[in-house]
């Protein structure tokens, strides 16, 4: 009788079904974080152009849990990306910037197709 090396059930589908999970929420949480971002920079746009303060008041504060969560769901799931220390940190600086959600959001689809 021939065993095969690799297990073909149980664990090895539960770990895959998870990973997918993770790759799916990571990026949903970077393109959230991404587009409140430019919400934020139209919503400060108007404020100073057309003195429209309540865009910033009501966006700003989405925008940072938003950052938040996105912070916290790099720091828990880097390593099931296959990512470095360096590569998580580099992403949560991207999560700073204008649009580095989006290029964040390819390092992910560029991972979930390397597993």
């Amino acid at each position: 009788e021939v065993r095969p090396v690799i297990p073909t059930s149980g664990a090895t589908r539960c770990k895959v079904r998870k990973t997918g999970c993770v790759y799916r929420i990571l990026s949903y949480v970077s393109r959230l974080e991404a587009f409140s971002y430019l919400v934020l920079l139209v919503a400060t746009a108007f404020k100073y152009g057309a003195e429209y303060e309540t865009g910033v008041t009501l966006v700003g504060p989405i925008h940072g849990v938003l950052y938040l969560i996105y912070v916290a769901a790099i720091l828990r799931w880097f390593t099931d990306l296959g990512w470095t220390f360096y590569r998580g940190l580099m992403a949560m600086v991207l999560g700073a910037l204008p649009l580095g959600g989006f290029l964040v959001d390819r390092w992910i689809s560029t991972s979930s197709r390397q597993v």
